[in-house]
């Protein structure tokens, strides 16, 4: 498995009932609010030989409310 970091950026308003339907999922080991740019990060465990971009459209872009996501893979842990 390989961690994954996502954030998502939330229509207005929207930024609590995001992330209680990604709570509700189950996909998040980890889901923060936060400042900037996006409203939400999350950590998710992929597993291997499983095709990211399709995991998080069906499991996580497809949330209503979202209206962007930025993801970052990782490679390495130090």
């Amino acid at each position: 498995m390989r961690p994954v970091f996502i954030q998502l950026r939330c229509q207005p308003g929207k930024t609590y009932e995001v992330a209680d339907e990604i709570y509700r999922r189950e996909v998040a080991s980890e889901l923060y609010s936060t400042s900037g740019e996006y409203d939400l990060l999350l950590k998710v465990y992929i597993e291997d030989g499983v095709d990211v971009g399709k995991f998080i459209n069906e499991k996580i872009a497809n949330v209503p409310g979202v209206v962007r996501s930025l993801t970052t893979l990782t490679f390495k842990a130090f």
